[in-house]
């Protein structure tokens, strides 16, 4: 949550200049930044809500075969895994628009 505020700070930094600017270049410049940001926000949001449902889903299935808690652990890890490398290359390209 609190990625999402910084990055909303600095978009609306950014785009605080906008106002100033004289030309699109710099408004073009300056909504590329905000989107940049929110991409980078929606991103961190949509990885911990992955995440969370993986744990959640997780826990119901060791609920309902306490048998299986290694089989169960070992897929949510990878699944895990799997949501943080593509929320990280998400917000790797969301940062670099700014």
């Amino acid at each position: 949550m609190s990625l999402l505020l910084i990055t909303f700070l600095q978009a609306v930094a950014a785009s605080d200049s906008i106002g100033d600017a004289i030309g699109a270049g710099q408004a073009a410049a300056g909504m590329g930044t905000m989107g940049g940001a929110i991409g980078a926000g929606l991103a961190a949001i949509g990885a911990g809500i992955g995440i969370g449902l993986i744990g959640n889903s997780a826990i119901a299935a060791i609920a309902r075969q306490p048998d299986a808690v290694g089989d169960i652990r070992s897929t949510m890890i990878l699944a895990a895994a799997l949501v943080e490398g593509v929320a990280l290359f998400a917000m790797v390209i969301c940062f670099m628009a700014l």
